[in-house]
């Protein structure tokens, strides 16, 4: 899983087969979002802010699972 620059989030992976984003936050704890498009998982790794990205694109849309 690639590193990210972010405060609350440490690392995010990304299975495109399945439409499954990883993400492993600083706080700890690595949460499974499902029905994630390619094009979300880029936006997220490539964000100046990745934990603005998830907030405003990814939590509450995807149903984390731990």
């Amino acid at each position: 899983m690639p590193r990210l620059e972010s405060s609350a989030i440490a690392a995010a992976g990304y299975n495109p087969e399945r439409r499954l984003l990883f993400i492993t936050f600083r706080s700890g704890g690595t949460y499974t979002f499902y029905r994630v498009p390619p094009e979300t998982y880029h936006g997220l790794i490539s964000a100046t802010s990745p934990g603005r990205y998830y907030h405003a694109r990814i939590r509450g849309r995807h149903g984390p699972r731990r």
